[in-house]
């Protein structure tokens, strides 16, 4: 019996109809209401920075995303401010402490610039927390409510590899710009005349790098706790070159909107990305955040304009007639996937473009990938090699491979 996906009351995210969405992100039919852990979406990617105003700034004129809510002394948040962005349903929330001894500065201290919180929507924290304790799950925050003029949130948070959390919500209640405690806010910052209304819909997968050895003990975890089902494993030489190595597993919530990779290094000649996001991140944490997107070209031109630098790909990963063999046609010409470094790859299901960008802050820990599918469910196997050369060319420069 094939199930249904749990849309929601209004069955649209963000002008985005929910038939866009399976295809943006590659959902499938899934019945919600047999799920010990009822997973809607993300609710939200969190991240620890050292300057969350700039930050913010940053976000909207180079990802096109939108200041909607903030958080801060103003408000009576006197240990740090808080920006909340979004892009179509993909929300970022930008803390930087503002009181010296707030633990977010020593959480910035520690690992720089990165995600602390993957929260995730769910439709009853009560009975994912029951599920997550009784699995044995590390609960940080107990079932709570929290409410102010627009309604109440309930949320609750357990813990996850490194010092990531995921933040458990419902706002079925809730009608303000993000959480009680943040006032609804816009930006100063104006788009160009013509500019796109936005360059991503939606976030598509969050990739965590942990330590060796402890990939299979997460996947796990993913499976126990949350009842996530396993999606695809790349080891071997799926996913080595001629210097380094690692291995990923991946695991989804039941409807695939939610996905969450899982990196660790394996025995290399040198040094791998994952070895390096490990000693620069001071531990596990959260790799990189995959942005889906129906016009990747559109979406990379703007960037690019806006100061975004993207990985580098030889034109012999073009010019090589495999791939032109393997991939058939796809929406954009060659030539034009050259031109602009975007990287394509085909599975039984269809195609997907993609492409990736250097780290965004200081350390070499955080970037980001685009993805624009076409039918595709998988993660550019096909382009592995090219892309961990990629990095490596750049691990080069900086001198960690």
């Amino acid at each position: 019996m094939t199930g249904t996906i749990d849309q929601g009351q209004s069955g649209q995210i963000d002008d985005v109809t929910f038939d866009q969405m399976r295809q943006l992100v590659g959902l499938v039919d899934h019945d919600a209401s047999k799920d010990p852990f009822p997973v809607r979406a993300m609710d939200a990617v969190v991240f620890v920075v050292g300057n969350a105003t700039q930050s913010a700034l940053f976000y909207q004129v180079a990802f096109g995303m939108e200041l909607v809510a903030y958080s801060g002394p103003e408000h009576g948040n006197r240990d740090h401010k808080a920006y909340v962005l979004k892009s179509g349903s993909a929300r970022f929330v930008l803390k930087g402490a503002v009181d010296p001894d707030s633990p977010l500065a020593d959480h910035h201290r520690r690992h720089g610039d990165g995600v602390v919180d993957l929260a995730l929507e769910v439709t009853d924290v009560d009975k994912c927390v029951e599920h997550a304790r009784a699995q044995g799950a590390t609960v940080l925050e107990e079932p709570h409510e929290v409410s102010d003029d627009n309604g109440t949130v309930r949320t609750a948070a357990i813990a996850t590899y490194g010092e990531t959390r995921h933040t458990l919500v419902d706002r079925s209640r809730y009608r303000g710009p993000y959480l009680p405690g943040y006032v609804e806010r816009t930006g100063s910052y104006r788009k160009p005349e013509g500019a796109p209304k936005r360059l991503f819909q939606a976030v598509d997968h969050c990739v965590g790098n942990v330590e060796l050895g402890k990939m299979d003990e997460w996947v796990a975890f993913y499976n126990r706790v949350m009842g996530f089902v396993n999606m695809a494993e790349f080891v071997g030489d799926d996913i080595a070159t001629e210097y380094s190595a690692l291995m990923s597993k991946v695991v989804a919530n039941g409807n695939h909107r939610v996905k969450f990779p899982l990196n660790e290094p394996a025995v290399g000649k040198r040094k791998s990305q994952i070895d390096e996001y490990l000693e620069f991140y001071r531990g596990a944490g959260c790799q990189h955040i995959a942005l889906a997107t129906g016009d990747i070209l559109t979406t990379i031109k703007a960037m690019r304009e806006a100061g975004v630098e993207f990985l580098a790909t030889p034109d012999s990963y073009y010019d090589d007639p495999e791939l032109r063999a393997r991939i058939g046609e796809v929406r954009l010409p060659i030539e034009t996937l050259k031109e602009h470094g975007i990287l394509v790859d085909r599975d039984e299901d269809g195609y997907l473009l993609q492409i990736f960008t250097k780290p965004i802050g200081d350390r070499p820990t955080v970037f980001y990938e685009l993805i624009e599918r076409h039918g595709s469910l998988g993660f550019g196997k096909g382009n592995f090699k090219a892309l961990f050369e990629a990095i490596e060319r750049e691990q080069e420069r900086r001198g960690n491979l």
